[in-house]
């Protein structure tokens, strides 16, 4: 499969950084940010390679060539006048395979590309984008999906959103079918997000590939320094999903929320005291932050599955707006007693994803190649307590001595 990478900005808003070199040729830890780039690809298969360039882009081709020195080959494709970044994929059309990958230079990313394409494939859509949460939801844009991973809404920075949102941001990385280039458009500059992207949205072509690996945009010299640092402390590499993870698990109601008993009712959804700080100090420890919780107001046909998401982007927003994220959410929504009025009976069992089971934690490690026996699970309750156990996990319980903060604090001063 050849890989495309889009090297032809200017990085106007890190010329501090560097003026006179393209973004793509800034240094992370003496290499080129496109050099790492290069690197990881390489390592995985993909050494066929096309570059669009424009600005400065003698300086790329001239340091990289034919790629030989680097492991891998590479064409160019220099746009003497600007076509949006992606109006060079038309042009090389006919060099493209029937999937490519396309991707950023001026990202940092160490992401299991296999991994990404294999879901592609299974999927058999146009699109796939590399989606991933963020601290920063609410000034970034949003992809909001169906059930089965597919794209139902693309919400521009500028676009108007619900009042709460899963928190679910494209990372700018993409597997493409060729067929996407199929079209006629009119204009000299092609937006990729905007032109071709976006109006597969709800069509049931394009999908979304969750990942907490690292990708992140360098555009700014702010956040340039941050993946400088992330790169030196080896954070950049530890979250390539072929590397095994470490977790930390989350009961919800009463661990992250007020417990209020069946919550059943959005309104009644709280965050208690300094969760988001807690959640923040996982985020920025290397660990992933996996909410596991037991639903079975889903089985007593008290709230619907939709109402259940909607009480969970409720959760995320909140999480959101104070800079903190979720890696994942799952929840078991079953209960074992039958014989209720308004029950879904088909819902009535004896499960394995129940707590004090361990199957939601199993199924999140299989999702996310976490070693269970590095991981942790926090509750409020001798279920979830049971349940880290029977997974294999270190355990603690919130309690009204020990908050979820106490807790996260007093882990990760261990570690």
């Amino acid at each position: 499969m050849k890989a495309v990478i889009m090297a032809g900005g200017k990085g106007t808003r890190i010329t501090s950084v560097a003026s006179d070199i393209p973004k793509p040729m800034i240094l992370i830890e003496g290499k080129p940010v496109l050099e790492h780039e290069i690197e990881c690809l390489r390592k995985q298969g993909f050494t066929d390679l096309i570059l669009t360039v424009s600005h400065l882009g003698n300086i790329i081709m001239d340091y990289f060539g034919d790629g030989s020195k680097f492991g891998v080959h590479i064409e160019y494709y220099f746009e003497k006048e600007p076509l949006g970044n992606a109006g060079a994929l038309f042009k090389i059309k006919d060099q493209l395979s029937d999937d490519f990958l396309l991707l950023n230079a001026d990202a940092m990313f160490d992401v299991d590309f296999n991994r990404f394409v294999a879901y592609h494939k299974q999927h058999n859509g146009l699109v796939t984008l590399f989606t991933h949460p963020n601290s920063h939801p609410y000034d970034s844009g949003l992809i909001i999906s169906n059930a089965s991973c597919q794209v139902e809404q693309w919400l521009a920075k500028e676009d108007a959103r619900p009042t709460y949102y899963k928190n679910r941001v494209n990372a700018g990385l993409h597997v493409i079918n060729k067929e996407v280039l199929n079209q006629t458009i009119h204009t000299q500059k092609i937006d990729l997000d905007r032109q071709l992207l976006k109006p597969l949205a709800g069509t049931g072509k394009m999908y979304c590939y969750d990942s907490p690996e690292y990708v992140k945009d360098m555009g700014t010299p702010e956040r340039y320094y941050v993946v400088c640092d992330d790169f030196k402390e080896g954070r950049v590499q530890a979250k390539n999903l072929s590397n095994k993870q470490k977790a930390i698990f989350l009961d919800r109601d009463g661990t992250i929320n007020k417990y209020v008993g069946f919550l059943r009712d959005i309104d009644q959804f709280e965050l208690l005291p300094n969760v988001s700080n807690a959640i923040k100090k996982i985020n920025d420890s290397g660990y992933l932050a996996i909410v596991v919780t037991n639903q079975p107001v889903i089985a007593r046909g008290e709230v619907t599955r939709l109402e259940l998401n909607e009480i969970h982007n409720k959760m995320e927003t909140l999480l959101g707006q104070d800079g903190a994220y979720l890696d994942g959410i799952y929840y078991c929504p079953h209960h074992p007693h039958k014989g209720y009025e308004g029950e879904i009976v088909e819902l009535k069992i004896d499960c394995d994803c129940r707590k004090p089971k361990p199957g939601m934690l199993i199924q999140a490690s299989t999702d996310f190649n976490i070693d269970l026996s590095q991981s942790w699970m926090i509750g409020d309750s001798d279920n979830d307590i049971l349940a880290g156990e029977n997974a294999g996990c270190k355990t603690a319980r919130v309690t009204e001595e020990e908050s979820l903060y106490d807790i996260i604090e007093r882990i990760l001063c261990v570690c």
